[in-house]
């Protein structure tokens, strides 16, 4: 299928738009990074050098233009207007070489230029990257060191070992000539083997056979630094290397277990195809439209995917959304583990770990694939195939009423679409979402899952509760750690000038005329009106919203606005000196707001690797900033999990799902569901089952369950 230059690619959400000829595209503000602009960034920046300068690049993706340039550009795109011309730019992250030399810079695309380079000061390290983590564990198993370490556990002959780098971290602890261990960037190794009697397995679980020994690598030379040798008791005191004491596997994989037989096939069928359709707004862009909602997805290196320019019924609604960081603090205060905190999208990049999503597998029913592009250490583009999968999903029933008197039953179902992306970062696995439904709601949605960051406790302890973590296998040990997400919010509820406000419910004190039987509450608003931090309240049943003030609702005159489900999060438990703390800027509060500055889209600081805080949302928050009732203010949502594990979370652990939910308030005349077709067996095409099952106990019948499946056929 083919497009002309002067129309979008249009598709329905089964087909896909596999063959569109998007070179014929133009290029939109917000698209992606081509392939052919990737390239054209890095050898923009190699001319910039003299020849023969040999670079590592960290990333390259699109310089998004200003609020300022953007909003008039969108806002002359949805009324059919001229477009006004905005200069495209790539930024980028680069090292030289085999140097420490972090670069950042900015390259115009339109003009073919580097207009902005400069090189990074102390403590600031570029992230890591699939090609580099590999160097590392090939420098570990390589060297003299460890080996001579690893010898000492006498492991059986054949025996696999399995590195698994890790992001250093801080902790400001000098050397002896008072420089900082932690002022180079370096990557702290944890050393694994796979089962001994089953070796030539790949895919065997490492995760069970931690080892004692964790090299330290220098990333530019490529050495091993350091040897930690690690705590396996209940307290900080390191034990000489002794041989190392058999365990059984715990494997994870399909073809180890004994599968279940007794579930049947259930398929997701829509007979006419899914209800949504695809414009590529640009070669690299995807825009959505289903059910009154339309909106413009993106895919970056860092945060992956990204939506813009969010309306419903073509009321605008947000600028732009995104999961802006995470971090996974861990709570072993023993060496080296007090420094292991993860922040899996500074560090690595939801981009670069993004899963090329399967048919039937992460996604079920009639799905249309969106595929990315990032760059590679040399500056080129790298195609990451269907990151993303949407589909409709049904989720239960939307509203329902019954008229007792008549017996009639009025009953609409909750069909919601659902864009999914997974990321894989070393042993974990986050399943990220954004759902929209027909009642105007948008849920973003985090399940984790995976295997957990195991380390060795002695076998002898298996069975004494230990003070860090829970022990889930004969000599593993799974540590206590926190999730922490902070989800990006750039709101334009009806328009420009939108405010944060937090309302309250609050008793009415008893009184003769105004609460004469003590029953009555009031509900009280607070509008924020300079930039902080601001937490939940239970007890006064807290609910934040986001209001545009200029717009009033026409039935009770009330600000339109949306408010937003937070859940509940226990703020990070180190301590406010430590660079837990002091990293992860995100951590301490539920909520924070910020005044809109350009660039500022990352709630952790534009470098997480080996950081020591000040460059994120926290400092912002602290400025201070006017809001008014007219501002632009960003509102930044922090949830997250302590994650205690059980013995039932390996080898791998189900799913832990979290979710915050931004709902109308205010923002229509009356729920704007009505128009949703009832459910009706019609259209639902339901089996039932209780003929076919006549034997089982349903309904009032007596019988046994055992084998009733059988009977439907």
């Amino acid at each position: 299928m083919g497009i002309s230059q002067d129309a979008p690619a249009k598709t329905n959400g089964v087909n896909g738009v596999n063959g569109v000829q998007k070179s014929k595209l133009p290029t939109h503000p917000l698209g992606p990074l081509t392939p052919d602009e990737i390239r054209r960034t890095s050898s923009v920046i190699a001319q910039s050098w003299p020849q023969g300068t040999q670079f590592r690049y960290k990333s390259i993706k699109l310089r998004e233009p200003t609020k300022a340039e953007l909003i008039p550009y969108l806002e002359a795109e949805r009324a059919g207007k001229e477009l006004p011309v905005i200069e495209r730019f790539s930024d980028v992250v680069y090292y030289l070489k085999n140097t420490d030399k972090l670069h950042e810079a900015i390259v115009s695309l339109t003009k073919q230029t580097v207009t902005s380079n400069k090189l990074l000061g102390p403590f600031i390290h570029g992230s890591g990257d699939v090609e580099e983590i590999l160097a590392v564990e090939k420098a570990v198993l390589a060297d003299a060191g460890v080996q001579a370490e690893i010898a000492k556990l006498k492991l059986p002959e054949g025996t696999v070992i399995v590195p698994d780098p890790w992001i250093y971290g801080s902790d400001g602890v000098k050397t002896e000539d008072g420089k900082f261990y932690d002022d180079k960037r370096v990557m702290q190794c944890y050393l694994y083997m796979r089962d001994p009697n089953n070796s030539s397995e790949p895919d065997s679980c490492h995760y069970a056979f931690p080892l004692p020994i964790s090299p330290v690598v220098d990333t530019v030379t490529m050495k091993v630094v350091r040897i930690d040798v690690v705590a396996t008791g209940l307290d900080e005191k390191v034990k000489p290397l002794e041989p190392w004491q058999p365990v059984p596997p715990n494997e994870y994989i399909p073809e180890a277990q004994t599968l279940r037989t007794d579930l049947k096939p259930l398929r997701v069928v829509q007979p006419e195809g899914a209800s949504f359709t695809v414009e590529k707004y640009s070669e690299m862009g995807d825009r959505l439209k289903w059910q009154k909602w339309d909106f413009k997805v993106g895919f970056n290196q860092r945060e992956g995917m990204v939506l813009y320019d969010v309306t419903y019924d073509g009321r605008p609604l947000f600028y732009r959304l995104s999961l802006s960081d995470m971090a996974i603090p861990y709570g072993d205060p023993r060496h080296p583990f007090h420094r292991k905190q993860a922040f899996d999208l500074g560090d690595v990049g939801a981009g670069l770990t993004a899963n090329n999503l399967k048919l039937g597998c992460d996604c079920l029913g009639s799905i249309y694939y969106m595929s990315g592009v990032v760059s590679n250490p040399d500056g080129q583009p790298v195609n990451m195939p269907n990151v993303i999968c949407v589909h409709e999903q049904d989720n239960g029933l939307l509203w329902k009423h019954t008229n007792y008197r008549t017996d009639r039953a009025c009953v609409v179902r909750n069909r919601e679409l659902v864009l999914q992306t997974i990321l894989t970062v070393s042993n974990y696995e986050y399943i990220l979402m954004f759902i929209f439904n027909t009642a105007g709601d948008v849920t973003y949605e985090v399940r984790a899952t995976g295997i957990l960051s195991t380390q060795p406790v002695d076998v002898s302890l298996t069975k004494t509760p230990h003070p860090f973590g829970t022990v889930v296998h004969p000599g593993v040990l799974a540590t206590y750690h926190q999730h922490f997400f902070s989800l990006r919010v750039d709101p334009m509820i009806d328009g420009r000038g939108n405010q944060i406000v937090y309302d309250d419910a609050v008793a009415i004190p008893r009184d003769p005329s105004l609460n004469p039987h003590g029953t009555g509450y009031i509900v009280e608003r607070t509008p924020i009106t300079r930039s902080g931090g601001y937490e939940l309240d239970s007890s006064r049943g807290r609910t934040f919203k986001i209001i545009n003030p200029s717009v009033r609702n026409p039935v009770n005159g009330a600000a339109v606005g949306y408010k937003v489900h937070v859940p509940p999060m226990q703020p990070m438990l180190a301590d406010k000196d430590s660079y837990h703390f002091k990293r992860a800027e995100f951590a301490d509060k539920s909520i924070y707001v910020t005044a809109h500055r350009d660039g500022e889209l990352f709630a952790g600081g534009e470098y997480t690797n080996q950081s020591r805080g000040g460059t994120g949302v926290r400092s912002w928050a602290n400025r201070g900033d006017e809001l008014g009732e007219k501002g632009d203010p960003v509102l930044w949502v922090q949830f997250g999990i302590n994650h205690i594990p059980r013995i039932e979370d390996f080898p791998v652990m189900p799913m832990e799902m979290i979710k915050v939910i931004f709902r109308p308030n205010n923002f229509f005349d009356k729920n704007p569901a009505l128009d949703v077709p009832p459910s009706t067996q019609e259209f639902n095409g339901s089996v039932g089952l209780n003929e076919a099952m006549s034997g089982c106990n349903l309904g009032g019948q007596t019988g046994e369950l055992r084998g009733c499946g059988a009977a439907h056929n």
